[in-house]
């Protein structure tokens, strides 16, 4: 395989209510994220995770950064920071 597969580099993203970020290197690959995720805005990246499984990331445009797959990950693999409105 492709040595950029397994690149355990921070992989952040925008999305449109704050900052993803997942930790290949702490990712097993576990799925409960994608599962508890309670707008299904998370699916299986090309890059692999810590045990060749692949990780995760966010599909474009819909995730609101509500960080229920960052609580749910038993290996603190994932972190939402969410951008702050208006209102402070």
């Amino acid at each position: 395989m492709p040595e950029e597969y397994f690149n355990f580099e921070p992989r952040t993203t925008e999305v449109p209510k704050g900052v993803f970020t997942v930790f290949p290197g702490l990712c097993k690959g576990c799925g409960l994220c994608i599962e508890k995720c309670p707008k299904k805005c998370l699916k299986w990246s090309e890059t692999l995770g810590v045990y060749g499984t692949p990780a995760v990331e966010p599909v474009d445009g819909i995730c609101i950064a509500c960080g229920v797959c960052e609580g749910v990950c038993p290996d603190c693999a994932i972190r939402v920071i969410r951008k702050r409105g208006k209102d402070g």
